[in-house]
């Protein structure tokens, strides 16, 4: 697929307001999906974009060409149903497979288009996205390659017609259909003017969004401390990450 690079000014700023938001408490709860993917013999892709430690471990190459590296426990859990793909820019997106963005790294201006004319196409896009990250890291607070402990993502956010705020909660015990998880810090969203041609929806007290943009869908997640711990989320984190990508992949809903 081949996106056409325009500045921000021109693509973010929307003078036509378009998007249509809701808070419906109507909007669908997930269906739990332990058994949803059958084994067909080949697995989809699943694309992944993060700054966490989920597919390379955090040391050096050293580390990560050892056989006694840990591995984290969400790349085991999505390898047994996807074929795994991690991705570095969001410039030259395939135009198979699910994008998962876990605490991504800031975007540029050319990754916010590509990734806005991606969903717009038909994409599909979970996005788990922390505002104030805790996140044991081996590197000092600074090094690049410390996983990102505040959410840069507001200009994405808000073409879709979004904001992320903090919660104000340190901690407390969310529920989402069938999952129950712990979240720390974590933040929710609000529905915002400016946004275009989406239209977004919020649940439980407004942690998790779903928004319909052009032809594509994106499910998001304001916390991302079920990631942030390499050994062991429970069953509820391998469950959570599922039926937050089956509900990306199936087709946008009514408003």
């Amino acid at each position: 697929m081949i996106f056409t690079v325009r500045s921000l000014a021109t693509v973010f700023a929307a003078p036509v307001m378009l998007a249509a938001c809701s808070a419906s408490p109507t909007d669908p709860a997930p269906v739990a999906t332990e058994t949803a993917l059958a084994d067909s013999g080949e697995k989809p892709d699943l694309l992944l974009f993060t700054s966490l430690p989920i597919y390379w471990s955090e040391g050096g190459l050293g580390d990560m060409l050892s056989a006694d590296a840990p591995v984290h426990w969400a790349r085991t859990a999505l390898e047994a149903r996807y074929d795994l793909v991690p991705v570095d820019t969001l410039t030259s997106l395939p135009a198979n497979g699910t994008l998962l963005m876990a605490q991504p790294r800031a975007l540029s201006a050319e990754e916010n288009v590509a990734l806005d004319d991606h969903v717009r196409g038909g994409g599909r896009v979970v996005l788990i996205v922390d505002p104030m990250l805790d996140a044991h890291s081996a590197y000092g607070l600074g090094d690049r390659r410390r996983p990102e402990a505040i959410s840069m993502l507001s200009p994405i956010l808000a073409r879709w017609g979004l904001r992320l705020v903090p919660d104000g909660r340190e901690a407390y015990e969310a529920q989402w259909g069938s999952r129950t998880f712990a979240v720390e810090e974590g933040g929710r969203f609000e529905l915002a003017s400016g946004g275009h041609d989406s239209v977004c929806h919020l649940v439980d007290d407004a942690l998790i969004a779903r928004c319909n943009v052009g032809n594509g869908k994106v499910m998001l997640l304001g916390d991302a401390t079920f990631l942030a711990h390499g050994e062991n989320a429970g069953a509820d984190g391998a469950g959570l990450l599922a039926d937050l990508i089956a509900a990306a992949e199936t087709p946008p809903s009514a408003p």
